[in-house]
């Protein structure tokens, strides 16, 4: 799969977003703007990078090498609301996911997904 960081990224945030808002409705939240509230924590710039520093010790060096080309694209956006540095790993995690999502490795963003929502719930 040759496409860049930030089209893995493109198609990345919309997968996560999607499992996010999928685990919040099976939580049982059904009120719009409570979904939107939780939703943010998991899925900000902020929540990205939490969600990346839970999974980072268990990914591989592939997937580590996936997160640096989305970390290490440039990119025409400015980051609002966050840090260069948070928005730029909050890429890397998007592109990781876009990664995995793109590859069909349904398997693996489920045990990563586990794993992110373990840390949310635990911090």
């Amino acid at each position: 799969m040759n496409f860049n960081g930030l089209t893995l990224a493109y198609i990345g945030d919309a997968s996560y977003e999607l499992l996010v808002r999928e685990y919040l409705l099976r939580k049982g939240l059904t009120k719009v703007d409570n979904l939107h509230k939780e939703a943010i924590k998991y899925t900000s710039a902020e929540g990205q990078e939490k969600a990346f520093n839970f999974i980072e010790s268990s990914l591989s060096e592939e997937e580590i090498s996936i997160f640096k080309r989305g970390r290490n694209s440039k990119s025409e956006r400015k980051a609002r609301n966050a840090s260069l540095a948070t928005y730029k790993r909050a890429t890397g995690f998007e592109s990781l996911m876009g990664y995995l999502h793109l590859s069909d490795n349904i398997e693996r963003i489920n045990e990563l997904f586990i794993m992110i929502i373990d840390g949310f719930e635990n911090a």
